[in-house]
């Protein structure tokens, strides 16, 4: 503890009654209000974001962006109002931190994450985050889970904030059976405020106004003990269209696979791409892959290796998807009825991919140790087995009926 005190954070399911109370915020009227998304540099952070966003942008609401900003091109919109939160020393280390977090499994990770990335992120971010809210005045700001420097900066001028949270598995308290790394992680958390002087502590992943969970029950399960104001809203589809894509390779009349372990993990699975190439090679199949140029020399001949795709614009040509178990791959896997193999690798993956086999609409296989002959199997069993996609479909429909990114701007407007 950085001030030799201990500090007690509410948890998330230990007294909901009480830790979360909703507070009373103020009404909206038919003015426009001002909306400042506060988000970490990654990828799969930012992506669900964008649609709600959009929506908020089509009611004539103004929006505005703070984070890094290299990392952000490409995935808003040209024009998007965006303010620099960044530190030249922290962003300069980030890469080696990713090859660092990469090589790391289990506990080990979740420290490594909390450490070296998420609280030094926090501190990276606030000045400009505060700049951001001097300078953009927002009614709201909507910040990541892993941004601290949201709900901080809002708490300290008096802003109602929103919890984007852009992946379900911390609503299934992941760390209950290991209680000491729960209080932990909360600690942490604890010492971020009062490093700024709050010492009404909330737990900043879960805010006391509006959580939003791009997830709904059909996949997360029992959702029914969650205050009001967690909003289960499924997924937030369409972002910008992504990278250019050879559609008259793909043939109509044959099943086409996605392979793809999302926008981090992509370089650390050479041995998962090659051993899912050859599980592939004598399928009846067409697969493309999503991997870093050179990961496979030697594809066969109904195998597409892509360093980037169009992923929404190719999943409805899709009929199975083959995933570490990233949130958004599987939830927007699923909004299209699509049935998956989930290879989950750290962090959240083992708890997305244990959703999706509770759900029925996949099958898990182990990441480091899978076998040609295992993954090829799981893969033909997803996509020959009507039940599979029966309950992707399942799931579909819950998504289709929770309303993405609309509900998700309904909420937000209810806040100001």
């Amino acid at each position: 503890m950085s001030r030799g005190r201990r500090v007690q954070v509410p948890s998330l399911l230990g007294a909901m009654p009480s830790a979360f109370t909703q507070e009373p915020v103020r009404r909206a009227d038919s003015g426009r209000r001002r909306f400042l998304f506060a988000v970490p540099p990654l990828a799969g952070h930012v992506n669900p974001t964008v649609a709600v966003a959009a929506e908020l942008t089509r009611r004539g609401h103004r929006v505005a962006w703070v984070g890094h900003p290299p990392s952000l091109e490409g995935l808003l919109k040209p024009g998007s109002k965006v303010y620099p939160a960044e530190d030249p020393e922290f962003t300069a280390g980030l890469e080696q931190a990713r090859r660092d977090w990469l090589s790391l499994r289990g506990p080990a990770a979740l420290k490594f994450l909390w450490e070296e990335f998420i609280v030094p992120l926090g501190h990276a971010m606030m000045p400009g985050v505060e700049d951001a809210v001097e300078r953009f005045r927002p009614d709201v700001i909507v910040s990541d889970q892993q941004v601290l420097a949201g709900p901080v900066a809002a708490r300290l001028h008096d802003i109602p904030w929103a919890t984007s949270a852009t992946t379900s598995a911390e609503f299934t308290r992941p760390l209950a059976g290991m209680p000491l790394v729960e209080e932990w992680v909360r600690e942490q958390i604890g010492d971020f405020q009062l490093d700024y002087d709050i010492d009404d502590l909330l737990d900043l992943r879960f805010s006391d106004h509006l959580v939003l969970i791009f997830s709904t029950g059909a996949l997360i399960g029992d959702t029914s003990f969650f205050p009001d104001h967690f909003a289960f809203v499924g997924p937030a589809l369409g972002r910008p269209p992504g990278s250019d894509f050879p559609w008259e390779w793909l043939e109509e009349d044959k099943p086409a696979v996605l392979v793809s372990l999302g926008t981090v993990n992509g370089e650390a699975g050479r041995r998962f791409f090659q051993i899912a190439a050859e599980a592939v090679r004598d399928m009846d199949v067409q697969a493309v892959f999503v991997t870093p140029p050179g990961t496979l020399p030697d594809p066969p001949p109904n195998l597409l290796v892509r360093g980037h795709v169009p992923q929404l614009e190719l999943l409805p040509r899709m009929s199975a998807v083959i995933t570490h178990g990233g949130h958004n791959t599987v939830c927007e896997s699923l909004a299209h009825g699509l049935p998956l193999v989930v290879a989950p690798i750290r962090d959240d993956q083992p708890v997305i991919a244990r959703q999706v086999t509770a759900a029925g609409a996949g099958l898990a296989v182990r990441f480091a140790r899978v076998r040609e002959q295992e993954l090829q199997d799981a893969l033909g069993e997803v996509l020959t087995d009507d039940r599979y996609r029966q309950a992707a479909c399942r799931v579909r429909e819950s998504f289709e009926n929770a309303g993405g990114a609309v509900e998700a701007a309904d909420r937000l407007e209810k806040m100001t």
